[in-house]
């Protein structure tokens, strides 16, 4: 009679050990799918948002832009004038 309760015990605490275990295996197996495809979108997300990065202008890009450009013609001016006053045409 204790023999059968020894066994009976044995086994169902190997039965609930692999019902839990298989409950860990589950809930690894969902989590590691759920973090590639949030990975994923993460990074579909990350290409959209440079694509749209790429074909926009902000307007501190565009006000630099004009700045370097005004930058640049008021030095060839000042290019120029050096050369007329030096006799040589720009």
């Amino acid at each position: 009679m204790i023999k059968t309760i020894k066994t009976g015990g044995s086994i169902l605490a190997v039965v609930g050990a692999s019902l839990l275990l298989q409950g860990c295996i589950v809930g690894a197996v969902v989590g590691t799918a759920g973090a590639i495809v949030g990975g994923a979108a993460q990074a579909t997300g990350a290409v959209v948002g440079a694509g749209v990065d790429a074909v926009t202008t902000s307007d501190e890009e565009t006000k630099a832009r004009r700045e370097r450009e005004q930058r640049a013609e008021e030095r060839e001016q000042r290019r120029c004038e050096q050369r007329r006053s030096q006799g040589r045409d720009c």
